[in-house]
């Protein structure tokens, strides 16, 4: 182990990769601790320059990212035949260390490791850069729940014209994409797809693709399409199996296009699962009073009310004297405190009917909440004129005909009523359902 590379100190070593080895590492001149990635370039001159230049193209690309997602690059130099970069020191755990066979993680904390990474991803892909390596290895779950992307040591910017010899063999072969595995260009929808591979894992406790050989496993990616994670975990909502099957679809166009997409839809199906009810439970039963019959008289050992046994004597029948004392039934209806009137003048000021109901409840003689009814207007007295004259025409005519006037007005009114509010309804109903 160095003690020195560049003006850090090396304290300790924090983990091995395939290209090199991390310490820990203090800058006396900024007094903080760091994390230094190093990779050894013992190699024949032309491999030593591909790495070295991936190396450095890793600091560049990593270097312009500034996301809380995102593990932070301070710095970047080389000593003799070590390059090296000083990073963020993060203190937690690996994903990788808390995944294990058939141990799925609770569905809620999946969710929101998956939405952090899609958000780090969705920033660093709007930076035109590609992860291209995103598995559970390369993502860090800090102390606080704070998740970060690391080692972007495989990034590959769109922009740049440099292009390496391994291909595909670059990324890890159970998190490749497609597109990866054919060897065609890997944009940031292939992020996309290794993260959902991770997701799936998370969710089921098993990787989607698996097999003995890579040769296997790189079959899989391409033609086989994995179980709905439900299907290994009972916890899984239906929804969120839509949502793991578009981040794996086969074609990048059949994809989440963009990972804030991706990152949204998560949080939707985190917030489902966190408002879930117990299993089989439709209603909060918790959110409303106890009703006195609602109890079980055994303590709560799940008795249907319809399959309780019933006593065949009523209390009323089989108590002592003449006025024993009877419990009230249950009932369900509307509550006593119901005022039908004022709903109903609600509903008629909603829709511009008052005019109408007005006229109404004065025809039919209803008295208002608070209001005395008013009196009946009096009966006309029929005008005894002499028959045959203008004024006993002009008299008797109204008396004789007023009251089957009135009954057809009123009959008439109440139909152009009923009708008023029967509209009424229907266009409210409309408004609502739209």
């Amino acid at each position: 182990m160095p003690q020195q590379l560049g003006r850090y100190e090396i304290v300790g070593e924090l983990g091995k990769g395939a290209m090199g080895v991390v310490y820990r590492a203090i800058d006396p001149v900024l007094q903080r601790t760091v994390a230094i990635k190093t990779i050894h370039l013992y190699l024949d001159p032309a491999e030593q320059a591909e790495y070295e230049a991936r190396f450095y193209h890793e600091a560049k690309a990593a270097g312009r990212l500034s996301h809380p997602n995102i593990v932070t690059v301070y710095d970047v130099g080389k000593s003799g035949n070590i390059a090296y970069m000083a990073m963020e020191l993060l203190e937690g755990r690996e994903l990788k260390s808390l995944l294990a066979p058939r141990k799925p993680l609770p569905v809620a904390q999946a969710l929101d490791i998956a939405a952090q990474v899609a958000d780090g991803l969705a920033y660093a892909h709007e930076q035109e850069v590609v992860h291209r390596d995103v598995k559970p290895a390369n993502i860090m779950i800090t102390r606080s729940g704070l998740v970060k992307i690391m080692d972007f040591g495989i990034a590959r910017m769109r922009a740049s014209e440099i292009r390496t010899q391994t291909g595909v063999l670059l990324g890890s072969p159970s998190y490749l994409s497609p597109e990866q595995v054919l060897g065609k260009r890997a944009d940031h929808r292939s992020d996309i797809f290794s993260l959902g591979i991770v997701l799936y894992e998370m969710l089921t406790g098993e990787r989607p693709f698996s097999g003995a050989e890579i040769t296997a496993i790189m079959y899989q990616i391409v033609h086989v399409s994995p179980r709905a994670p439900s299907v290994l975990n009972a916890e899984v909502p239906e929804i969120l199996n839509f949502v793991v099957a578009k981040a794996l679809a086969k074609s990048p166009e059949a994809r989440y296009q963009d990972a804030r997409e991706f990152a949204r839809d998560l949080r939707e199906c985190r917030k489902y699962v966190e408002s879930r009810i117990q299993p089989n439970v439709s209603i909060n039963v918790d959110a409303f009073p106890e009703h006195p019959a609602s109890r079980l008289a055994d303590g709560g050992s799940g008795t249907l009310l319809g399959d309780s046994d019933f006593p065949a004597t009523r209390k009323v029948d089989a108590a002592p004297g003449p006025m024993a004392e009877v419990e009230p039934p249950v009932t369900l209806g509307i509550s006593t405190h119901f005022d039908s009137f004022d709903a109903t003048l609600r509903l008629v000021a909603a829709t511009g009917a008052m005019e109408h109901f007005d006229d109404y409840i004065k025809t039919q003689k209803i008295a208002r909440p608070g209001t005395t009814p008013a009196e009946p207007a009096p009966t006309p007295k029929r005008v005894t004129a002499p028959l045959g004259t203008a004024a006993g025409m002009k008299s008797a005519l109204p008396a004789q005909r007023t009251p089957a006037r009135q009954r057809n007005r009123r009959h008439h009114e109440a139909v152009i009523f009923g009708l008023s509010i029967a509209v009424a309804l229907v266009i409210a109903l409309f408004i609502v359902l739209s």
